[in-house]
């Protein structure tokens, strides 16, 4: 469909109150009138006058969307079933982007920052796509008007079909570069979640659950992709700090609780069934599990495309869904979506099919569906269905289908009961899976099966009341994302989020002034996901302004009263080095956890999992092989300060991507703080008393790589903890007050016994 800037109408809005139902938006000139019946309004978005099942907001969300989905045709289903590529307002901001607008590159003062992009347009307009992930955004201004002017496009069409927006979660530090910018840097600011899981307390999750989908849909989202709630069993993992840490009962709970508050209206907002104009859908992630992948390997990559159980124990992954976001309270029952992860769920397929967890009909349909009775939404991971060759930057990760076409991969998850595919702009490949599947079912089949997608994926749809208003107004987004209450709450989980494993001679809290040495910190040289290169450089890790309120900082270690060492857990890459696979070896090296060098001397001699198609069997092992953390510096800075400080204190506080291993460090330092991503302030808080720590470890932190190594990947709570110098046990439910070792309901309640 051709677009002109010319031709390009201003957005106005008509509204229309309902006394005892919603309030109905629409845009002017969208085609939509209102219909009058029984002293009700209704939006007449099929255009012909009629007040169809389906515009009638008196009767159920799934009456209507079975109504709706009844009306489309094949096509129009398809693109239902699309969720779109990631999205960043404007273009400009993409590292990755060849996104057009009116068939010219973005021009800054030309082109508004929330013009739709022609890609967005196409994939409404002649794709019929309604489902779009959104990441990086310029500021509130451009999501607010941005979502209003694509909301209107999609009411211009044939049944008026409102987009529903996602997003990855916006409120911690790590997505705050990335996503933090709706709000202009002012969204409230969370831990990740293993810090949220270290305060051991369900009611935390559930207000973090109520607080995000107050700032979600406020800026026009209506779905947000997650939580993660892969139990944290393999500590190498590069996506453990997505986890609620180790233990299956607290993930399960704190699961729960969070999925309850994100998707829970109340009042006037509450539609039916606990759902309503106030709630956000969660597609929970990753079904069946996806923190088991080999030696902490990630299915982000071909070379960690495989979880595996040693420790039979592949059940137990189950629970944080089952248990958890399956067991909902509140009205909603279950969460409104399942996200499966990349991952070859090896040897698990009673069908004996090693394919990703998508394409799987044992773990889609025989597990999720009938076992266990879901009947919500299931989507894709982003760009399974695609081929491994790059597109936007990346390539896709259609593991155990490699040697198929993208439409046979299609096929192959919606046999196996995928309602939507992630990162798909086109209904092409599902329209030629459709035409595959009839030929395979039988046309009768292959039509109630895509209408079965529709009538799910629409009822989440009318669930959160798009249909009667998509809109949003830039100063009701300001006002929540600004909310004062919001940032207070987000600073004070931060506070409950940190772990204090050690506190010699009751060193903290250090309640006067000190002189404080914080030493400079070196950045190795990286490279992002798109190839963008970071060269190596020093910085200070503390903002000297925050830190100098806290105390008198000192470059000089003699003159210091106590050295504050701000570091980060260690970096030792994904597993995999190409530059091995030259010298005819296989390119697999060990995922450390220490700073220093590591040799893998216990590793497995051969792999649980390989391709049977290119690789010989048990052939990713890296026995004897040796890695060292990128970031090994770090280790250095805190060694080169206790050498500087001689008999003068020195507390460390580490920032743990993923456990660590602290043997290297611990004896040397007098205090020991933990955290999964604060702002540094709360560290300050901490070391001057201001707060004081409640965290509990949600993990074990290991007593070294060798336990590591002989773990299971899938079982809990099996590997030997560090002992420090003072006689501490750093296991599961561990952490310090100021009186000394927590001992409270939390730990009663949650420590294994």
């Amino acid at each position: 469909m051709e677009r002109n800037r010319q031709t390009a109408k201003p957005l106005r809005l008509r509204k229309q109150e309902n006394k005892n139902g919603p309030l109905l938006v629409y845009a002017e000139g969208s085609g939509v009138n209102l219909l009058l019946e029984e002293g009700c309004y209704f939006k007449d978005l099929s255009k012909d006058g009629r007040l169809h099942p389906y515009e009638d907001w008196r009767i159920s969300p799934k009456e209507r969307a079975a109504d709706l989905a009844a009306r489309l045709s094949v096509e129009q289903m398809a693109g239902l079933m699309l969720y779109s590529d990631f999205n960043v307002l404007p273009a400009s901001l993409a590292p990755v982007s060849e996104d057009t607008y009116f068939g010219e590159a973005y021009e800054e003062g030309k082109t508004p920052s929330w013009e739709v992009a022609d890609r967005q347009y196409e994939f409404m307009m002649e794709n019929h796509g309604r489902h779009m992930l959104v990441a990086q955004i310029q500021d509130a201004k451009t999501m607010v008007n941005w979502n209003n002017s694509i909301q209107a496009m999609a009411e211009e069409q044939e049944f008026g079909i409102p987009v529903n927006l996602a997003t990855d979660p916006r409120h911690t530090l790590d997505m705050s570069a990335e996503y933090n910018m709706a709000s202009g840097g002012g969204i409230s600011v969370w831990p990740e979640s293993p810090g949220l899981a270290a305060a051991f307390d369900p009611e935390l999750a559930r207000t973090y659950g109520r607080m995000t989908a107050e700032d979600l849909r406020s800026m026009g989202f209506g779905t947000l992709l997650g939580p993660q709630m892969d139990i944290g069993t393999e500590l190498r993992w590069m996506r453990y700090r997505g986890t609620f840490g180790q233990s299956p009962e607290l993930s399960a709970d704190l699961a729960k609780a969070y999925c309850e508050g994100l998707q829970t209206s109340y009042g006037e907002d509450e539609i039916r069934d606990g759902w309503g104009r106030a709630s956000v859908n969660a597609i929970v992630k990753h079904w069946p599990g996806g923190g088991t992948g080999e030696s902490g390997r990630d299915a982000h990559f071909d070379f960690g495309k495989y979880a595996v159980y040693p420790g039979g124990n592949f059940k137990e992954h189950l629970k944080p869904f089952v248990e958890g976001a399956f067991r909902l309270e509140g009205g909603t029952e279950k969460a409104g979506g399942v996200m499966p992860y990349y991952t070859i769920s090896y040897g698990q397929d009673k069908t004996g099919e090693n394919v990703g967890n998508a394409f799987s009909h044992y773990i889609v349909n025989d597990l999720l569906r009938v076992r266990y009775g879901y009947d919500g939404v299931v989507c894709t991971d982003w760009k399974v269905t695609q081929g491994l060759e790059p597109k936007e930057g990346l390539p896709g990760r259609c593991w155990g289908m490699e040697q198929e076409t993208e439409a046979v991969r299609h096929m192959k998850g919606i046999l196996s009961g995928v309602d939507q595919f992630g990162g798909n702009n086109h209904i092409g490949p599902l329209l030629e899976a459709y035409r595959m599947g009839v030929q395979a079912v039988g046309e009768t089949d292959m039509h109630r099966r895509f209408e079965n997608s529709a009538r799910r994926i629409l009822t989440v749809m009318f669930r959160l009341g798009l249909f009667e208003n998509p809109y949003v107004e830039e100063q009701h987004t300001q006002e929540i994302l600004h909310a004062k209450d919001h940032k207070e709450m987000g600073y004070r989980a931060q506070q409950r989020s940190v772990v204090m494993v050690k506190n010699r001679n009751q060193l903290l809290p250090q309640t006067k002034r000190l002189k404080v040495y914080i030493p400079g910190k070196y950045i190795p040289r990286k490279v992002d996901w798109f190839g963008r290169v970071s060269e190596a450089h020093w910085e200070q890790p503390a903002n000297e302004e925050i830190a100098g309120q806290y105390f008198n900082l000192t470059k000089d270690p003699k003159e210091a009263d106590l050295a504050l060492v701000l570091m980060d857990g260690p970096d030792s890459g994904f597993g995999f080095e190409q530059a091995g696979t030259e010298t005819g070896e296989n390119g697999y090296v060990p995922i450390s956890l220490q700073y220093g060098p590591y040799q893998a001397k216990t590793a497995r001699r051969e792999s649980l999992a390989w391709d049977p198609k290119t690789e010989k069997q048990g052939g990713r092992s890296y026995y004897g092989k040796t890695v060292e953390a990128k970031n090994k510096s770090d280790l250095d800075m805190v060694l080169k300060a206790r050498e500087e400080m001689g008999e003068k204190p020195v507390v460390c506080a580490v920032n743990m991507m993923r456990p660590c291993v602290v043997k290297e460090f611990e004896p040397l330092v007098d205090g020991l703080l933990l955290h999964f991503g604060v702002e540094e302030r709360v560290i300050y808080d901490l070391v001057t008393g201001r707060a004081e720590p409640e965290g509990l470890l949600p993990m074990q932190i290991p007593a070294d790589m060798e336990t590591v190594e002989g773990h299971c990947e899938d079982v809990p709570f099996d590997m030997e903890s560090h002992c420090d110098d003072q006689g501490h046990l750093y296991d599961f439910a561990f952490g310090m007050n100021w009186k000394g070792v927590i001992d409270d309901y939390r730990v009663r309640k949650y420590k294994r016994k």
